[in-house]
């Protein structure tokens, strides 16, 4: 079934959590076009719109901007950083043609990792600046004749 939709001009669009009344879970609407342009074949535009919502009460709810962002994305259906993905059939079927925008769009920032001997190091430099500071502090105290 999958494999036929895909030949077909195909659009996935994911929504942010917590939309609709029936449900909190995020929404995903799939577009299909059969009068598929030449340059899109075998390509699937996939968009995470998840991050783009504004927290209402009691549901959360997509500004306008935020619509003309996504269709104006779906319509010339083009690639942004953190919003949308234009994948290949090769691509697709190497990820066992899942078709989820966010397994192929990230739109969290990159967390950096450091070496753990690095952090040892400065954890060492830390716990000897504050043994010496706390010998700084005693000598003063004793000078002041409080503590012994």
């Amino acid at each position: 079934m999958l494999i036929s939709l895909i030949s077909s001009e195909l659009m996935v669009l994911y929504l942010p959590e917590n939309l609709f009344y029936n449900s909190t879970a995020p929404g995903i609407v799939l577009f299909l076009n059969k009068a598929k342009a030449k340059e899109r074949e075998r390509r699937v535009l996939l968009v995470n719109a998840s991050q783009i919502f504004a927290k209402g009460d009691p549901k959360n709810f997509i500004p306008d901007e935020g619509i003309q962002r996504i269709a104006e994305t779906l319509t010339c259906w083009k690639e942004e950083e953190k919003l949308s993905r234009i994948i290949d059939h090769a691509e697709l079927k190497k990820n066992d043609y899942n078709i989820s925008p966010s397994r192929y769009i990230h739109t969290s920032d990159a967390e950096t990792y450091r070496p753990i001997a690095e952090i040892v190091e400065e954890l060492n430099a830390i716990e000897l600046e504050a043994r010496e500071a706390d010998e700084a502090l005693r000598s003063i105290l004793r000078q002041l004749g409080v503590g012994g």
